[in-house]
């Protein structure tokens, strides 16, 4: 291994709102392979914490870009931002590591992903949930083939963590976090659906306004169909207590994870298991970081140690259908994806 190689990844934080503290927090802890110097926020309140983390703040991200010793700029931004920010920390040669959704649109995506692969830096992309050990184990099953046939996911990621912010803040305005929950934690369930049953075919969704006014509506359910067979159901409110569950269905077994507490502070899972001609089984996992090994893996990615586990076309594919998901949150027809 060089001399470069064993040094952690040299980076810039874009965005110090809730997530980016999460993700500074972490990272300059140790063990992300990567460490934060600078810290971009246009809030009044953001150089006391970059100050705080020893991070060089500035408001825009003009410096940051400027900087020849920042390898990769990580983006904890509003999902509007993205398209031209990527677009920005490409043209100046970094690497970027993007929080989802990584666009609202197909062809936003398709843009984003052609323009770091032509220039040869990686993308990153902020779906943790692959990175919690019950998932992988779950993404290794279907991989190896263990689980048979894969014929069905379930799955249901909820929290009332937005009903205390105020009304300007971007998460709750419809034209930037469309359909219900969706773009806050159903884009991550839907995330694992295209990774493991590729391409969506079609969806139809429900989206209501039933105990809030949160604009984009508070309970959001939709039904994918495949494109090589094959169903799911994902869930994402906005007003009842946390839950995240995780189930997949196949021709030789099942497997069920539920999350005892939220990524943001994680306290282990719950995984129930059906095996053909064996007896259900529960047990637990300890406690992980899934967003610290996420970014762990994007550096290593930097570094050139190993492929970054998300392509692409997964990225791809999952915006594609998140744009179907909210044509069809407007009108409850069946969309095509």
């Amino acid at each position: 291994m060089t001399e470069i190689e064993k040094k952690p990844v040299v980076a810039a934080l874009v965005g110090l709102g809730w997530w980016g503290r999460k993700m500074a927090s972490l990272v300059n802890a140790g063990g992300a392979k990567m460490h934060f110097v600078r810290a971009v926020d246009p809030s009044p309140d953001a150089a006391a914490f970059a100050a705080q983390m020893g991070l060089q703040y500035s408001p825009v991200m003009d410096e940051a870009l400027a900087d020849p010793t920042i390898e990769a700029v990580v983006l904890a931004t509003p999902h509007s931002l993205h398209r031209e920010q990527i677009a920005r920390v490409v043209a100046a040669g970094k690497h970027v590591f993007c929080e989802k959704p990584l666009d609202l649109t197909r062809v936003g995506a398709e843009t984003s992903v052609a323009l770091c692969r032509k220039a040869g830096l990686v993308l990153g992309m902020g779906h943790e949930r692959r990175f919690e050990p019950p998932i992988a184990e779950i993404l290794e099953a279907a991989k190896s083939g263990k689980l048979g046939r894969l014929l069905q996911i379930e799955a249901n990621f909820s929290h009332d963590k937005f009903l205390g912010l105020d009304a300007s803040n971007w998460r709750l305005k419809a034209d930037q976090a469309p359909a219900g929950g969706m773009t806050a934690t159903g884009i991550h369930l839907t995330d694992l659906a295209v990774k493991l049953m590729g391409p969506a075919k079609d969806v139809r969704v429900v989206c209501e306004n039933l105990a809030s006014n949160i604009p984009q509506g508070d309970t959001m359910s939709a039904h994918i169909r495949f494109a090589d067979g094959g169903s799911a159901y994902i869930s994402a409110t906005l007003v009842t207590p946390f839950i995240s569950r995780f189930a997949i269905f196949g021709t030789d077994g099942w497997i069920e994870v539920r999350d005892k507490a939220h990524v943001e502070a994680p306290d282990g899972w719950i995984i129930t298991e059906g095996w053909k001609n064996k007896p259900i089984t529960v047990r637990e996992v300890s406690p992980a970081e899934p967003v610290r090994d996420n970014l762990r893996a994007f550096a290593k990615a930097v570094r050139g140690e190993a492929d970054y586990p998300i392509t692409g076309e997964e990225m791809i594919n999952n915006i594609a259908l998140l744009e179907a998901i909210v044509r069809s949150s407007k009108s409850g027809a069946l969309v095509e994806v």
